[in-house]
């Protein structure tokens, strides 16, 4: 199998995000920490066919964010992502 064939858009973790942050989150705005870029979450590129989600910038494929769910706790990684913003939903 090719990785491009494993690669989906970043709506596919649209739940698995609300789930961590209560809130929809594909419109949130991700900055790459690599390029600069800045992309809507539900554009980033995301591969879940490894132990946990593997989220990269559409532009340079840095990695963004590591999300791994297990034993009922979360881990999230943004140490790729320079920023990330979203509607305050209040």
């Amino acid at each position: 199998m090719d990785v491009g064939d494993m690669k989906v858009d970043g709506n596919a973790i649209g739940g698995l995000l609300r789930e961590i942050f209560t809130m929809e989150m594909t419109a949130a705005e991700t900055t790459c920490d690599g390029c600069g870029a800045v992309n809507a979450v539900g554009r980033v590129d995301v591969y879940m066919q490894a132990p946990g989600v593997v989220v990269r910038c559409p532009e340079c494929a840095q990695v963004l964010m590591l999300i791994v769910h297990g034993r009922g706790r979360y881990w999230v990684d943004l140490r790729g992502t320079r920023r990330l913003e979203f509607a305050d939903p209040g």
